[in-house]
């Protein structure tokens, strides 16, 4: 039976669907090892960082360094190890790297965290000034070697050696944390503190009293909470193109259906001889769809090695956060993912295994008797009966519908996606009726093909279903990326054009800000009409979230004119009043007029959120408050940005260097155009979202290749009514006119139901999934035009796949095939 299967499959192999099992396994095998390769190297490296620590007092924009004695004093702490921490982009060889430098204090970090250490014969050397230690990974990232010079902010720095117990991808340099203080813009500020815990402590109670002790912009963790967060970081990016492999594997398993259904046409003398020798229809069932199961291990086992090419060449080219800028400060060493090649081999299995299941059911009705003798496949294909049809689209538009409206589950849109599986389901079912219903239309005196092609539609509209399934999961795929796509530009340039209202802006160093005299020196500039200032904070509210970014900059006292808001306004109150992005409210459930607590300068602010703002730039959460308000609050009158406005009539080329020699950065400065961080942000978004173009055009392809395959099987199965048909005077031009006009009517079904069910699809990632995934709404757009090429091209494209699958009929010989009727 084996060998029979093995013989079989071979057979009926398609190359085309041996691929598109493929393609569908080798996207999700190839996101799910790049994450596991990042978040491996991310754990590796919070390990070094964190070392045996059982908790760390976090800031991520710095605290007293008195903090930390008053820390290790705690009667809990059995050990505390203070650290300063920057991430530095450093210029290597025309490439921009980030590197993540630690200061440690030498002598507390050997009780915390050894795996920072140098050698023991190098930690003298690691106190000496402008030294430091660089892990193996930075040192291949940067191509330094020991006793090489790097340069940070300005500093030259020797490289002393190497930390021999860093992770293997781990791209960190470690310096004395005094020296780190003073070289890199630190002095009097630390930004981690590692506390090991005495043993036998209630670690809840031990956790409380020490949080306790902590100013309010100070926030406790635990290592396994910086990993949770490192994972949510990408987690939707990575489930929402597993969703995209998932659809792929759908329209694959469609094409398997019409090849296994070709290739049983083919076939029907040996299937009816091995019926009459003996063989069950249950062990029939199971030889066909075998073949299916051993096609789709064939393209699993190709989608799996081609997943894990692809992972390192997007590591090697885009990095590990594809290219979504998520995930930083790791260089992952790609190792087989066992779990995701499983997984998703199996569901290509199961895909294909699935789509060879359809057709087989048909071939149990062959009659052996009927078959040797003449050699014909034609019985009518199994389809629902109305009435089952009806309660099937019901139950699942009512599944779809529920699930809809379901919260996420782990911050992803499961209901969503099961909304999704449901309108493609139940488009699939809608298929045979409507083909039926549009054959009805056609008037009685059309031409002879088109008549004879309506008559064939309307005895069997399952035909179309067959044929038409991969053209309609294709189009819907296409149409609702379209649409979402389109809205989410669309969107994204309108955001683009709210918040960056200046003409020209000017990028300040994060960790160097620049101080209010520089402020004052540039609006003295000639050409320079106004400027506005920017200060960025990052507070983190929650240990099991991200930080959530604090914008200060000038508001008037109408703020949802300048900001892009979402729904009202509360009414001024006495507090300070903040606005908050949608990821705030579904994060943390914040409203409109909702009064919360920030920490802001060493103590608990409250605050009013007088409303939302659309904020498409950090997913995690922003927050905006007047500039002004912020300096009174927080005595803090530093700048990152600078916003500017020019004079009518200025030179451009002139204020551009006029500003350089007013701040002091000469050609060092970052100084751009509104227009040119616009042009710049959706060349980002438009390489984003390439992936997406290039598996929307392959399921185009898949999808007619299914057509091509069903008329292949159509036509194998058809020779004794195409040979009557030239018997009794019908020409070939005649017969491929039938056969085309076979391919429109049966493609029309699917490309309108692949066009609502595109629709409906696109309303539920713009709605739901994104909105779960992400937190941000979007306005519709709908590319009429593009959709209107869109369908032109795939109904043309279908009609010629269709005479090509059925070429077979059009080569028939008259006689010889109605001989075949014996």
């Amino acid at each position: 039976m084996l060998e029979l299967l093995w013989r079989s499959a071979r057979r009926g192999a398609s190359t085309l669907a041996l691929l598109a099992i493929a393609l569908g396994v080798a996207l999700g095998v190839a996101v799910s090892a790049i994450h596991r390769a990042a978040l491996d190297e991310f754990e590796s490296g919070l390990r070094s960082v964190s070392g045996s620590a059982d908790v760390e007092a976090v800031a991520p924009r710095g605290m007293d360094e008195m903090l930390y004695p008053r820390l290790a004093a705690l009667p809990d702490v059995a050990a505390a190890s203070p650290l300063v921490e920057r991430e530095i982009e450093v210029e290597r060889a025309g490439r921009t790297l980030k590197l993540r430098v630690i200061g440690i204090d030498a002598f507390r970090a050997a009780a915390v965290q050894p795996t920072l250490l140098p050698p023991a014969d190098g930690i003298g050397r690691l106190m000496q000034p402008g030294t430091l230690y660089l892990s193996h990974a930075a040192g291949r990232a940067l191509g330094l070697q020991p006793d090489d010079t790097l340069t940070l902010r300005g500093h030259a720095f020797r490289v002393a050696g190497w930390l021999p117990a860093a992770g293997e991808g781990a791209v960190l340099a470690v310096t004395d944390i005094g020296d780190a203080q003073w070289r890199l813009g630190s002095a009097g500020r630390i930004h981690r503190i590692a506390l090991r815990l005495h043993a036998g402590v209630v670690r809840a109670d031990a956790l409380a009293r020490i949080a306790a002790a902590l100013p309010a912009d100070v926030t406790l963790q635990t290592p396994a909470q910086a990993l949770e967060r490192a994972d949510r970081l990408s987690r939707a990016y990575r489930v929402n193109l597993g969703l995209l492999a998932l659809i792929a594997l759908a329209v694959g398993s469609f094409l398997v259906a019409a090849t296994q259904a070709a290739a049983i046409a083919r076939r029907v003398a040996e299937i009816a001889f091995l019926r009459a020798a003996g063989l069950t229809r249950a062990q029939l069932m199971r030889l066909l769809v075998g073949e299916g199961a051993l096609l789709g291990a064939a393209g699993a086992a190709i989608g799996i090695a081609l997943g894990h090419a692809l992972a390192a060449l997007a590591l090697h080219l885009i990095g590990s956060d594809l290219g979504a800028g998520l995930i930083a400060g790791a260089a992952p060493q790609l190792g087989f993912d066992v779990s995701a090649s499983i997984g998703f081999g199996l569901l290509g299995v199961a895909s294909a295994a699935a789509g060879a299941a359809w057709p087989a059911r048909d071939a149990l009705a062959i009659t052996p008797a009927q078959a040797l003798r003449g050699g014909v496949f034609t019985p009518p294909l199994r389809l629902l009966g109305n009435r089952r049809r009806a309660v099937g689209l019901l139950a699942l538009l009512g599944l779809g519908a529920v699930a809809t409206v379901q919260p996420a589950i782990g911050g992803l849109p499961l209901g969503g996606y099961l909304a999704i599986g449901c309108v493609l389901a139940s488009a699939v079912l809608a298929v045979p009726p409507l083909a039926a219903a549009l054959a009805r239309t056609l008037p009685d005196d059309a031409s002879l093909p088109l008549t004879l092609a309506a008559a064939r539609l309307r005895a069997e509209p399952g035909f179309a279903s067959r044929s038409a399934a991969g053209v309609l999961a294709a189009s819907a795929l296409i149409v609702a990326m379209a649409v979402m796509v389109s809205s989410f530009r669309a969107s994204v340039d309108r955001w683009l054009g709210d918040v960056l209202p200046a003409e020209l802006y000017i990028r300040g160093d994060r960790d160097r800000p620049w101080t209010d005299e520089v402020e004052r020196r540039l609006a003295t500039v000639p050409g320079v009409a106004r400027v506005d200032v920017l200060r960025h904070q990052s507070l983190l509210l929650r240990a099991d979230l991200p930080p959530v970014a604090l914008i200060a900059r000038a508001l008037p006292d109408d703020a949802g004119r300048v900001l892009p808001r979402v729904g009202s306004m509360a009414p001024p109150g006495a507090l300070p009043r903040v606005w908050a992005s949608e990821a705030m409210a579904d994060l943390y459930g914040w409203r409109a007029g909702s009064e919360v607590e920030l920490p802001l300068a060493g103590r608990a602010l409250r605050v009013q959120v007088a409303g939302l703002w659309r904020d498409y730039a950090r997913q995690h959460g922003a927050l905006v408050i007047d500039l002004e308000r912020y300096r009174a609050l927080t005595g803090d009158r530093l700048a990152d940005d600078f916003g500017l406005w020019l004079a009518d009539g200025a030179d451009p080329t002139a204020v551009a260097a006029a500003l350089r020699d007013a701040t002091g950065a000469g050609d060092a400065l970052e100084l751009t155009s509104s227009e040119d961080i616009r042009r710049l942000s959706l060349g980002v978004f438009d390489r984003t979202f390439a992936a997406t173009y290039a598996l929307e055009a392959a399921s185009a392809l898949i999808g007619l290749a299914g057509i091509a395959a069903a008329f292949a099987a159509s036509a194998a199965a058809r020779v004794r009514e195409f040979g009557l048909l030239r018997h009794v005077g019908f020409t070939r031009r005649q017969i491929a006119a039938q056969l085309a006009a076979e391919g429109v009517l049966s493609t029309v079904p699917g490309l309108l139901l692949g066009l609502l069910a595109g629709f409906a699809m696109s309303a539920l990632l713009i709605e739901v999934v994104n909105r779960q995934s992400f937190h941000w709404s979007m306005d519709w757009v709908v590319p009429w035009g593009l959709l209107a090429g869109i369908v032109l091209a795939m109904l043309a494209a279908a009609t010629v796949a269709a005479l090509i699958g059925a070429r077979r009929a059009l080569a028939i010989d008259a006689v010889r095939a109605v001989r075949m009727d014996g």
